[in-house]
């Protein structure tokens, strides 16, 4: 194959086919995405490279990097039968059904775009892109080459916070009116990926997008974005400070930062009660609890651990191999990119801005 930096051939038919070892069988590999992964990234190989292997419905069937010795190396150490120095190589393998992007935000409409064109469906981190234009687009070209979409909001897919959203929905809190998110933490170096404004950093596209996220997933549409931010030497915003308004006397306070100590913390607060969600976006794998003020009393609603990156890839499986439908579909990307750029010309104005 163009591109193959080795095919571990033993490897891939021990994973596809029955022996005295066990193994996937030829009926089980029909029931089960192929995937291919496009680049080395942390949040690939310590995360969703395990997942895909653990899920119920999906294998990994090559990685590529433009380094063809970190692809060699990453595939040795996750049992990967195939690696390619190429991204390119990768597309063109035909035994590769879906993609996954951990590539920097910058990147993410052209190999998405790429992918569609390949006939691969694609799983990509968010944001899944750096405007809302640009993620119609990418919609646009995985509808028109007849393949699935979807952003890599793993939290989204936590029973937790599906939960939450369903306390809010029933009236638990009565009326939401408030909810306040924050995701901050400290980057190792003043070289990282994510501080680099040509590859589409700053906090607010890194980790202020959660809160953004969780606030329309509570609150809806907002209407008006204000932001203050400390924007670093490379012109991105390295903390950030956000007031979304929302119809309905509603507003969203969300904060982000990249170098300062890490924390999450999300709240709801209603007409008549309050919930308060640790750890919400990476809550790890143990049980998990929401924190319930309502009807003068206070109580734990306690949610048993899951692996939320593995919900997220059998999702996904499960849309492309069954028809389920996607449990986060691509427009709602546009919806959170709005918000974000809303935020970031009121960075640029110094006023409020309205969300188009």
């Amino acid at each position: 194959m163009k591109g193959l930096t080795r095919d571990r051939g033993a490897l891939w038919e021990h994973e596809n086919h029955p022996d005295e070892a066990g193994g996937v069988t030829e009926e089980t590999q029909m029931s089960h995405l192929r995937w291919g992964v496009l680049g080395v990234a942390n949040i690939a190989v310590r995360m969703v490279i395990p997942a895909i292997r653990a899920a119920s419905n999906g294998v990994v069937a090559a990685i590529a990097s433009r380094d063809a010795a970190r692809a060699e190396e990453a595939a040795g150490r996750l049992e990967i039968p195939r690696a390619y120095g190429s991204y390119e190589a990768l597309l063109d393998d035909p035994d590769v059904d879906a993609v996954y992007i951990p590539l920097p935000n910058s990147l993410h409409e052209e190999w998405t775009v790429r992918c569609a064109g390949a006939g691969k469906h694609v799983l990509c981190e968010k944001p899944l892109a750096t405007s809302a234009a640009a993620c119609e687009e990418m919609i646009a070209a995985c509808r028109q080459h007849k393949v699935l979409l979807m952003e890599a909001f793993m939290y989204r897919f936590h029973p937790r916070t599906r939960r939450v959203a369903e306390l809010v929905r029933q009236g638990a809190l009565g009326d939401p009116r408030l909810v306040r998110a924050s995701f901050t933490f400290s980057v190792r170096s003043r070289d990282n990926i994510r501080l680099r404004a040509d590859l589409g950093g700053g906090s607010l596209y890194d980790v202020g997008c959660y809160g953004v996220n969780f606030a329309r997933m509570i609150l809806g549409e907002p209407r008006r974005a204000f932001a203050f931010a400390h924007v670093g030497p490379t012109a991105v915003d390295e903390t950030l400070g956000c007031v979304l308004q929302f119809d309905g006397e509603r507003v969203a306070v969300v904060d982000s930062g990249l170098t300062v100590a890490r924390r999450q913390e999300a709240e709801v607060v209603g007409s008549e009660g309050r919930l308060v969600v640790p750890d919400p976006f990476l809550p790890g794998g143990g049980d998990t609890e929401i924190r319930l003020w309502a009807d003068s009393a206070q109580k734990a609603v306690v949610v048993p651990g899951v692996d939320q990156y593995r919900l997220m890839v059998e999702q996904f499986a499960a849309a492309v191999l069954d028809g389920a439908p996607l449990g986060l579909p691509p427009e709602e990307a546009v919806g959170n990119l709005r918000a974000i750029e809303a935020l970031l010309r009121s960075l640029g104005t110094g006023q409020a801005e309205t969300v188009i």
